[in-house]
């Protein structure tokens, strides 16, 4: 340690840092000690110094966020919140990685406060801070005024060689640099060792010149001990206001460890019990007990915890001030963080008669975007460069630009920074943003969505060209596994609505939902509007099920169950089979999932169980139908990959068609 650098007390603190993580990791026989280890001194002077943070308010709305990217170095982040003061006892520090514990393998929301999103999966940290970074500038603009500024955090990461080897973080460090974001700050731990060995058998690029070229404010720090050096950096990053900034630090991995510093065997297992008796000699720590804590590292937090408390108070009495002043904007705040809708927030959703023209799904949804984004101002979004063809533009409303955001986000062509971003945004709590892509590309964003969906997130998915129905563009962008997966992902609500009104009855469906993401799966064909739509999308869609069509007379003998634009397909059979003298219902089945969630006397009244011929239609994988057919229905769905032709020549190639459905039914009915 450069003695000019640190004095002894932040010495001390800075090593009980590093042997929290190694005490952690020991009593737990599993977990990644090299990290923390050398990130110990940056870490360390970032909470102390720098970090504007209340422990005992861990929500207050304009803290300072802290990612760690590289999820792995969790001890770190554990070390962190114990010793600054956030309601994480010594005990759970204790309880590493075991059962029902907070401090799980790798950082996960809600588990611990102070842990601002799930990380681990490499480079998601990064791409999810562009989202937070982005939020408070839509925050500063909408709230603050002349005198009264209530929102201007910083977001400042932790990332590794291997964050910065994923192509997702060259995506949303791209993106950052284009809009020019002043508040996102990120210490690049250079460590150069990886799991299988030095970072020179895969990765010998310039990271710094590749930030440069993102249009990043990019800084180096040779000495990963020398806090001198780490505090110039770090003011002169916070100094800079026009880019994003990287400091790049040389660390050392397992940091003392006399034979594993410097090597990939301390990256992911335990040092083992000699060589922490020797990296405790060498570091002049005492060998017992385990998980010592001195007086003095505690004290050192002392003053984090009082500039980031007395911060808080004074956000508070601003926010009162402001409230005299901007009484309405306040009121809003208030609601946002509640997580509440105003009154009437629905009332101008587009109402559809069968008298319309047909409209594609996609078209709806712009609709119903557009009629929600003026009531709900807390809606913003874009698309992954398909605009015009997912329909995501909130008409009258600026771009997302460097020094000018607005409710608009142009992503540019990438899915899966974009999918990380919106995570970003939505854990402010004050905004429900939205992405859009087709289907097919949901398969780049899947681990973002993944995390959305495990961190209990509303992010909205509006996911269009739905089938293989887009037609001309052939197989490599005709959907066919994407809903299957999209719907095993645990927490996942799915909607694949059958028309504009069970669009934009799916839209209300997921502005309600606060549990998790929610996906929008919409036509690019035009679809015509159902009688039975009309009639039941309002309730069927929120249940995920319904019944559109009915025998005249008696009892279903035959249930067609279908999604989206298959629906239709399945009207047109009932007419014929009606005909032939066979009592058919179909049911609209927008989303497994919630329908799934009721009881079992409604699901028992659109699917009843007595009724065992059934056949589900829908232009995609059967895998999961099985569940709702019983022993003995049928799929008629997409086996294989579709092929380039117009949308009417594929119905009739793969068998989407009435004819094709009656031919099937006749020969069940006739077993």
């Amino acid at each position: 340690m450069n003695s000019a650098a640190a004095t002894s007390a932040d010495q001390l603190a800075i090593n009980t840092i590093r042997f929290l993580a190694v005490d952690m990791v020991e009593a737990a026989n599993s977990g990644h000690p090299g990290a923390p280890m050398g990130q110990a001194p940056l870490a360390y002077l970032l909470w102390s110094r720098y970090l504007r943070a209340a422990p005992s308010q861990p929500e207050w709305p304009n803290r300072d966020r802290f990612v760690l990217s590289c999820g792995h170095a969790s001890a770190l982040l554990y070390s962190l919140l114990h010793l600054s003061g956030y309601d994480l006892p010594l005990a759970e520090l204790k309880n590493f990685r075991q059962l029902g514990s907070k401090t799980a393998g790798h950082p996960e929301y809600g588990l611990a406060p102070g842990i601002e999103t799930t990380t681990g999966p490499l480079g998601q940290g990064i791409a999810t801070a562009v989202g937070m970074a982005m939020a408070e500038g839509l925050l500063a603009k909408s709230f603050n005024r002349p005198g009264h500024t209530l929102f201007d955090y910083r977001t400042w990461v932790v990332a590794s060689d291997g964050d910065l080897m994923e192509g997702i973080a060259s995506e949303a460090s791209s993106y950052a640099g284009h809009l020019a974001l002043g508040k996102l700050n990120v210490f690049y731990d250079d460590n150069k060792i990886s799991i299988d060995g030095p970072t020179d058998l895969t990765y010998t690029e310039d990271v710094v010149q590749r930030y440069e070229a993102y249009g990043w404010h990019v800084l180096r720090v040779e000495d990963g001990n020398d806090l001198t050096a780490l505090a110039a950096a770090t003011e002169a990053a916070i100094a800079e206001t026009e880019r994003p900034t990287l400091i790049a630090v040389r660390t050392h991995i397992g940091y003392g460890s006399p034979n594993k510093q410097d090597s990939a065997a301390s990256h992911g297992a335990p040092l083992g019990a000699e060589e922490v008796r020797l990296t405790k000699e060498a570091l002049n720590w005492p060998q017992q007990p385990t998980f010592h804590i001195p007086d003095e590292a505690r004290q050192a937090f002392q003053p984090m915890r009082d500039r980031g408390e007395a911060e808080a108070a004074e956000w508070t009495a601003a926010l009162a001030r402001y409230r005299e002043a901007f009484p309405a904007e306040a009121a809003e705040i208030d609601r946002r963080l509640a997580g509440e809708l105003p009154p009437g927030w629905a009332d101008d959703l587009p109402v559809y008669t069968t008298s319309d023209n047909p409209i594609a799904t996609r078209k709806a949804s712009g609709q119903a975007l557009n009629a929600l984004a003026a009531r709900l101002p807390e809606l913003a979004g874009g698309s992954a460069d398909l605009t015009g063809s997912n329909n995501t533009l909130i008409d009258g409303e600026s771009n997302f630009e460097p020094g000018s955001p607005g409710r608009n986000l142009r992503y540019g062509v990438r899915e899966h920074a974009m999918g990380a971003v919106l995570n970003g945004m939505v854990l402010s709590k004050m905004f429900r943003p939205y992405g859009g892509t087709f289907l097919i590309f949901s398969d780049y964003m899947r681990p973002a969505m993944r995390l959305a969906a495990l961190m209990g997130q509303p992010t909205i998915y509006v996911l269009t060209h739905d089938s293989i129905f887009l037609g001309e563009d052939g197989p490599t962008h005709q959907p066919i596994s994407q809903l299957a997966s999209l719907r095993s992902i645990p927490g996942m609500t799915v909607l694949r609505p059958a028309d504009g009104c069970e669009t934009a009855a799916a839209w209300k469906v997921a502005v309600e939902n606060r549990q998790g993401p929610t996906c929008l799966v919409l036509t690019r064909q035009k679809l015509p509007i159902h009688p039975g739509c009309v009639a039941g999308a309002g309730e069927g869609v929120a249940r995920g099920a319904y019944v559109v069509a009915d025998p005249v007379e008696g009892a279903p003998r035959v249930l067609l169950l279908a999604t989206g634009s298959e629906v239709t397909i399945a009207l047109e059979a009932q007419i014929v089979l009606t005909a032939e003298g066979i009592a058919t219902r179909v049911v609209s089945m927008p989303s497994w999932e919630l329908f799934a969630a009721q009881d079992r006397s409604y699901r028992d009244s659109v699917l009843p169980p007595k009724v065992r011929h059934r056949l589900a239609i829908e232009a995609a994988s059967p895998f999961g139908w099985h569940r709702w057919l019983g022993g003995e229905g049928e799929t008629l769905c997409q086996e294989g990959y579709g092929e380039s032709a117009p949308a009417t020549d594929l119905a009739r190639h793969f068998g989407f068609t009435a004819a094709e459905i009656v031919q099937r039914v006749l020969a069940m009915v006739a077993d």
